[in-house]
């Protein structure tokens, strides 16, 4: 962490806890008798819970979205680049709510905590989740704080599909929605990306068909192999060009299966940090949460009918070297809005990174964020605008 906590960061943070014993009924069939959601609050609640702002996490998100945990974490939250006093998230104006979503690794239950009835880890006996789940148990969590609508819903990529979903599930509680990198439904390339980093999952000997923390151990190998997959398809060609080009290790050849170029020594680091830090069974769910979002198919596979119930106004926006969710996906988006008769704003962003641009605090991505929430924090009470 710097020295003196930036002006503009939310500062120390403390995740919270919240226990629920009401079943939830998944959209799988099955019911988790209670469950808990662990989650983070950056601002004030005001007076009428009008001013509040969910944040929904990607796919190896968590609910640290901003600030730092204690003053010796040198890494703030994933997004803490938008959200903090000033930031286009402006906390000044706006309570956030950040979560660890159900299935998740970050103390949420889910395949790495404890099943009560049984006194054991979940491991792969936990069920499986989706879109749609993670939606009501977030309504739910909206109700503990008294929240009846949102002034906006904010997420990217698998967030920006809760987003969505958001908007159709519960139209009425939620103003403003903000989509970001993201698409209606997976591709087919996406799915198949998504199954390659499963199968390298379940390969791995130390899988144990799911069950690898009974046999105190993790399977290192398919999850690194996973990551690597995946970080690659999260990055452009140009960004990956401009950060390692050809660079090598040596100044010639060794002619060996070790590492010779940069890129390959990046690739292999991502994977080794990222089994240190993530569960492989969440993954597993996690892709598979991404693979079923189809809110479409309800319809007859008419997007524009299913968004007819939403009633909140949207931002959508994309990145032009994004090739995992592509500009033509968020443009999907925008047209069923505008046939649906919605107010949209939609903007493409000149951008290098690729999928994870949306990450980035890039000039006219953060701008536009900013403006949409500006006049999103118009309608609110005068000590909160």
């Amino acid at each position: 962490m710097p020295d003196t906590i930036p002006v503009d960061s939310v500062g120390l943070v403390t995740p919270q806890v919240a226990q629920f014993d009401t079943p939830l009924v998944l959209a799988c069939g099955q019911t988790l008798p209670t469950y808990q959601l662990v989650y983070e609050t950056y601002g004030q609640l005001n007076a009428d819970a009008s001013n509040a702002i969910l944040i929904c996490h990607a796919l190896s998100g968590d609910h640290h979205a901003a600030g730092y945990h204690s003053m010796e974490d040198r890494k703030p939250g994933w997004w803490d680049t938008a959200i903090g006093p000033g930031k286009p998230i402006d906390t000044n104006t706006f309570f956030v709510i950040s979560l660890n979503n159900l299935g998740g690794c970050g103390g949420s239950t889910g395949p790495t905590t404890v099943n009560p009835e049984t006194g054991k880890v979940w491991g792969a006996e936990f069920p499986m989740v989706t879109v749609e789940d993670w939606v009501e148990t977030q309504a739910r969590l909206a109700d503990r704080f008294g929240i009846q609508t949102f002034a906006a819903v904010i997420g990217g990529s698998l967030g920006g599909m809760q987003v969505l979903e958001w908007s159709v599930r519960f139209p009425e509680r939620l103003s403003a929605a903000a989509i970001i990198a993201s698409a209606p439904k997976l591709s087919t390339q996406n799915i198949a990306f998504n199954e390659v980093a499963r199968q390298s999952i379940r390969r791995d000997p130390e899988f144990f068909d799911g069950n690898y923390q009974a046999q105190d151990t993790i399977p290192r190998n398919g999850l690194g192999l996973a990551r690597m997959l995946g970080h690659i398809t999260y990055l452009s060609d140009d960004s990956m060009g401009n950060k390692f080009g050809r660079q090598m290790r040596h100044d010639t050849y060794q002619y060996n299966y070790e590492v010779e170029f940069e890129v390959e020594s990046y690739l292999r680091y991502q994977g080794e940090a990222f089994t240190k830090r993530f569960d492989a069974n969440t993954y597993m769910l996690m892709t598979k949460a991404l693979d079923y979002f189809d809110p479409a198919a309800r319809e007859g596979g008419d997007l524009a009918k299913v968004l007819s119930k939403a009633q909140c106004e949207f931002l959508v926006v994309s990145f032009t070297t994004d090739w995992r969710f592509s500009p033509e996906r968020s443009e999907e988006i925008v047209d069923a809005l505008v046939r649906s008769g919605k107010h949209v704003s939609y903007t493409k962003i000149e951008a290098i990174e690729g999928h994870d641009a949306f990450l980035f605090p890039l000039p006219r991505y953060m701008a536009a964020l900013r403006g949409f929430l500006g006049r999103v924090s118009k309608h609110l009470p005068k000590e909160n605008a």
